[in-house]
């Protein structure tokens, strides 16, 4: 590893043991070799610790960081971040899965294009046993020049898990730090779609887990998840209707600090009222992994054959 790594990848994690050594070997196992990991633990109580400590050992790109008490997830993401050094930068999940051409694509894409700020894949949402329940066609108007299109775009079309991908380390300087009220992952990636374009890798090299212990499940209730990001949310100072609120106005902050002209801020709180009127409509706030699963034999590729497993790279 180089003193500087070009990329920095920050994986939080709270009590992983279960997919964590799958998710580290398939980041170790990339095509893409010059970046660091940072893992930072947020006093994980199961096996987290002794299998970070195992990695450290065996790569010299592993770094692992314990924080002394659980100070919650959106926390922890940003504590991650101010640790990494890299150029480029790319949040991790303990229990997702990654093709192993996947940092090496965005990180090239980043390079062809100046402009962009992100660069993600198409993505599958899988179950606990890495079995393909929903394949996703990204439909997103991010890579659109014009920051208004790309922000309408990302208020309005379903899915996307772009707070996942790879971005300029500068950039993410310049927002606000990840919040913990109601949906704060997406006023946070809506502060970076309008900070520049997105680019989307058309190959499938994306698998996000869905399981009935990852937090948006273990925690159903719009309080409980916050008081996961956060436990400092928990108490009688913040109501339901106070996080949701913090929501919108999330959004609206992003407008305000965006690098926007006088006439696209207008435009950007203009598709923001109307999607505040869209959200009475059924269905409204359905996620892609909520979707009806699939039959994984229909799809043209394998999980297996992409993800760098526990038997070593594959060729």
């Amino acid at each position: 590893m180089t003193a500087r790594p070009r990329l920095s990848i920050g994986l939080p994690v709270y009590n992983g043991e279960e997919y964590l050594a799958e998710s580290l070997d398939a980041l170790l196992g990339q095509t893409y070799e010059d970046f660091e990991l940072v893992i930072s633990d947020n006093a994980s109580t199961d096996g987290t610790e002794e299998i970070c400590r195992k990695y450290v050992a065996q790569d010299s790109r592993v770094r692992y960081l314990r924080l002394p008490r659980n100070i919650g997830a959106a926390p922890n993401h940003n504590h991650v971040f101010t640790q990494c050094r890299g150029e480029l930068f790319k949040w991790a999940s303990h229990d997702d899965l990654y093709a192993r051409d996947l940092l090496r694509r965005c990180v090239e894409a980043l390079d062809e294009r100046p402009d962009i700020v992100l660069a993600h894949s198409d993505q599958a949402v899988i179950d606990g046993d890495g079995q393909v329940k929903v394949p996703y066609e990204y439909g997103l108007a991010t890579d659109s020049r014009h920051a208004p299109e790309r922000f309408r775009s990302f208020l309005f079309e379903p899915g996307g898990d772009d707070f996942y991908g790879v971005m300029r380390a500068d950039m993410l300087r310049r927002v606000r730090p990840h919040d913990s009220y109601h949906h704060a992952d997406r006023t946070f990636v809506a502060q970076i779609v309008l900070q520049g374009p997105f680019h989307q890798v058309p190959e499938l090299l994306y698998f996000r887990r869905d399981h009935p212990t990852r937090a948006e499940r273990a925690n159903p209730s719009k309080r409980s998840r916050c008081v996961n990001l956060d436990p400092r949310r928990a108490g009688p100072l913040h109501p339901t209707p106070r996080l949701l609120a913090e929501y919108v106005l999330g959004f609206v902050s992003a407008i305000r600090r965006a690098p926007l002209s006088a006439a696209d801020r207008r435009a950007c709180y203009r598709h923001l009222g109307e999607w505040m009127t869209s959200r009475v409509r059924p269905g409204a706030g359905e996620r892609v992994e909520d979707r009806a699963p699939v039959d994984p034999a229909k799809l043209t590729v394998s999980v297996d054959d992409l993800v760098a497993g526990r038997e070593g790279r594959k060729p």
